[in-house]
């Protein structure tokens, strides 16, 4: 018999046998063999709002690590014809951008279609992100919201499954004071690192300056996606926030003479390579025009109408759109085969020959 049974009490031997009746132990019986027991430690810090996310050093990603990247791509969601994600033609494009050497992706962002997913597709996409490519190119997460609950909830998750840092933008439709975008900011902003996205096309408020300087306080303001234009890029590059172009056809000149970072494309999703040339190798206003017909091609309609027509006819996703979002009509479909073929075929992902595909070879999906 074992010594750990010699030494409980008889009325613990007992338990279970018939002929004896079971009795607790005294309470200084636990207190006695407990004594040196003490209750863990909570992982918080008082009064402070600690993210789902670990702090161990080979998990953490810090606002500087974010800062350095030039390009990054606001990448493409493909969809299987019932509109679920296609996730091997995902794949697929996230490796293209990666052999291109693009630095970081935003997932489920504008272009992304972020706004046309459920949290539960946002999340997995992010996660499945990181475990197939966070080893080889920064993971941003859209997980901004009009909600600041929403957009709470939705950084916890986005940085409990993986990613790098986060892109929120301001409280859209329903607006708010500049106090109560400070105030949304500095909710998620202790998470990790965070990008502030300032597009007041889509949101109809423009995020002023005094915001951003408040924001900056942060040591997890990574930085501005800016497009409003390079007079603000410059406003903000002065005084040592980091900013990236949000607007493709004003991007060269933002990093070349007004110093921004890099951009965040839409047109790298297309020509990873060239884009790329264009933010690392110097200026070269030579490239920068070649490159305009094909930016103003993908602008003439609201991103990512033109960018989805564009990689069907690659044909490196199915024509497949989850509505609202609808093909280009065929004029504009033939002129970007045009197009292609200006810049090079070669410059463009994908190797299937590009093609002006007919209306009957899209399909559109209202319900999934």
């Amino acid at each position: 018999m074992s010594a750990t049974y010699q030494q409980l009490p008889a009325a613990l031997k007992s338990f279970g046998d018939s002929s004896s009746s079971f009795a607790l132990p005294p309470p200084s019986f636990y207190k006695r063999r407990n004594a040196r027991w003490r209750s863990p430690e909570a992982a918080v810090v008082p009064n402070f709002h600690l993210p789902m996310r670990s702090f161990e050093v080979k998990n953490r990603t810090f606002a500087e690590d974010i800062k350095s990247l030039r390009l990054i791509t606001a990448i493409k969601t493909p969809y299987l014809p019932d509109g679920r994600f296609d996730l091997e033609a995902y794949d697929s494009l996230v490796h293209m951008q990666v052999e291109n050497g693009v630095e970081g992706v935003i997932v489920g962002g504008t272009t992304g279609e972020g706004q046309l997913m459920s949290w539960d597709e946002h999340i997995m996409l992010i996660g499945h992100t990181v475990n197939c490519f966070g080893g080889s190119i920064k993971v941003i997460g859209n997980t901004g919201s009009n909600s600041t609950r929403e957009a709470i909830h939705a950084t916890e998750q986005g940085f409990a499954v993986g990613m790098h840092a986060a892109l929120h933008i301001n409280p859209y439709y329903g607006k708010t004071s500049l106090e109560g975008m400070i105030s949304h900011f500095d909710s998620v902003l202790p998470m990790g690192p965070t990008i502030i996205y300032n597009v007041p096309s889509r949101t109809g408020q423009d995020i002023p300056p005094s915001v951003i300087y408040a924001a900056a306080e942060s040591p997890n303001l990574a930085g501005v996606k800016e497009c409003v234009g390079n007079d603000r890029v410059e406003q903000y590059t002065s005084k040592g926030i980091v900013v990236w172009s949000g607007n493709d056809d004003q991007c060269h000149d933002s990093r070349w003479d007004h110093d921004a970072t890099g951009v965040i494309s839409v047109t790298s999703n297309l020509v990873p390579g060239l884009m790329r040339e264009l933010m690392f190798a110097g200026k070269n206003p030579s490239l920068n025009s070649k490159l305009m017909p094909l930016i103003e091609w993908l602008f003439k309609e609201p991103n990512p109408i033109g960018l989805n027509t564009a990689l069907a006819q690659l044909g490196v996703v199915r024509p497949v759109c989850r509505l609202p979002y609808v093909p280009l009509r065929l004029a504009k479909r033939v002129e970007f085969v045009n197009i292609v073929k200006a810049i090079g075929r070669q410059h463009f992902v994908g190797e299937r020959d590009v093609q002006a595909l007919d209306d009957d070879d899209f399909i559109l999906v209202g319900r999934y």
